[in-house]
């Protein structure tokens, strides 16, 4: 049986009238003769809104994550899921498509690790796949599923996407469509410059950087879990036919060494630069990194002191809405060396995305000096293959993207890139 996953964030069913719209989307490919499972997000500002009650209940829930607070939090947050799919599934029953919703242990989302951060483990399909057989349309709340001890536990950032490449690859289905409220992925945010292009194939790997650097149309977590599933992902927009943007790697023929490097500038608002410092040259990566992997943080442009200089410094930047849950911590560990904890949160981190960036010097160097002629100060280098990302203070982070999409030409359309055929719009 060939299986057509779907993806509708909370956006695209923020309103009733929007719920109506995906039902019809969706209604279109079951009386097409498709097996669809479709994946939602909490409806528009729902997860928000539970996040704040459960902080008026109990004011520490953001930062006690590691205590009993945590699972009651994700008891409740992922009622936001299960509404939607069982909204949606009404009312999809209100225009006669048998529709069947489910939460995630109900459609056999296995999970583990800790609350607010768990990673799926496995996926049982029977009970989709028998509910397909009998011909309905499956909507599976995303973004959570059951420990081994049935409790519920949420994915964190990434989850709903994330779940959905999941579900497609215990089905076998071979595309994962992600719906939003975007046409598809930019060469920029094209609300901040005007002269961005869709592009219609990304690779991969680029993508996941792109997600990671702050891009907001995919998650990099269910990037990287597609890539490893040979799960195309088609990333569309639930309010048009637009084909949008496939991420697959073509192949494509073309030049080699001569070809653009850089395909995509973007910028991530949700950084905070933060120095760790001991006196005595102290070594605390190991205890620092430490702590960042127990409350799953992740760590970008890492930079230390060398063993033997007099004092240990160690910077490097976190999302700014990790670093009350982090912050505590670190300056425990500071403290008993003597040290102290600087967090800055007025930076936002800008990157060029594309390949063969650490082997071309050249890109990093037209970029900090770019930023430089402009009186864009820079700090915190960080270069890959795949990425190149500087820091940039916050007020200036919107002219530093605009400025580097035209120093490298990224918005020209070569008429080269056409979005594959991959299967019949709706």
């Amino acid at each position: 049986m060939a299986v057509l996953v779907q993806k509708y964030g909370g956006s695209s069913l923020a309103t009733l009238a929007k719920v109506r719209l995906v039902a019809n989307r969706v209604a279109h490919e079951h009386r097409a003769g498709r097996a669809t499972v479709v994946v939602v997000s909490a409806r528009g500002d729902t997860t928000d809104d539970l996040l704040r009650l459960a902080c008026e209940v109990h004011p520490d829930v953001q930062t006690d994550a590691e205590s009993a607070t945590a699972r009651e939090v994700d008891q409740l947050l992922v009622t936001g899921e299960a509404a939607a799919a069982a909204q949606l599934a009404l009312a999809l029953l209100r225009i006669g498509v048998p529709a069947v919703s489910l939460t995630g242990p109900q459609a056999g989302i296995r999970v583990t690790g800790r609350h607010g951060a768990a990673v799926i483990d496995s996926i049982d399909p029977a009970r989709v796949l028998g509910l397909l057989d009998a011909g309905n349309v499956v909507v599976i709340g995303g973004f959570h599923g059951s420990t081994v001890d049935g409790d519920v536990a949420t994915l964190g950032r990434g989850g709903s996407d994330t779940t959905a490449v999941a579900v497609a690859a215990a089905l076998g289905a071979e595309q994962c469509e992600i719906f939003t409220d975007v046409d598809g992925v930019y060469t920029a945010d094209p609300r901040i410059v005007p002269g961005a292009r869709k592009v219609a194939t990304v690779d991969p790997g680029v993508m996941a950087e792109l997600a990671f650097a702050g891009a907001g149309v995919l998650h990099s977590r269910a990037v990287e879990l597609a890539a490893m599933k040979d799960v195309v992902l088609h990333v569309r927009n639930s309010a048009g036919h637009e084909l949008g943007t496939a991420v697959l790697n073509t192949g494509a023929d073309g030049p080699l060494e001569t070809s653009g490097a850089v395909v995509a500038v973007t910028h991530d608002r949700d950084v905070a630069r933060i120095l760790v410092q001991a006196r005595g040259g102290t070594d605390l990566a190991t205890e620092v990194l430490a702590i960042l992997a127990r409350h799953s943080v992740p760590v970008d442009l890492i930079a230390r002191s060398g063993p033997h200089e007099d004092e240990f410094r160690m910077g490097f930047t976190i999302r700014r809405s990790d670093v009350a849950e982090v912050r505590q911590a670190l300056e425990a560990a500071a403290g008993t060396r003597d040290g102290s904890v600087r967090v800055d949160e007025n930076v936002t981190k800008v990157s060029l995305i594309g390949t063969g960036l650490l082997s071309r010097p050249t890109y990093i160097a037209r970029m900090t000096a770019a930023l430089s002629a402009a009186g864009i100060p820079t700090s915190w280098v960080f270069t890959s293959q795949l990425r190149a990302s500087v820091t940039v203070p916050a007020d200036r982070a919107l002219d530093a993207v605009t400025l580097l999409h035209d120093e490298f030409g990224i918005g020209q359309d070569t008429g080269k890139d056409a979005t594959p055929d991959l299967r019949r719009p709706a």
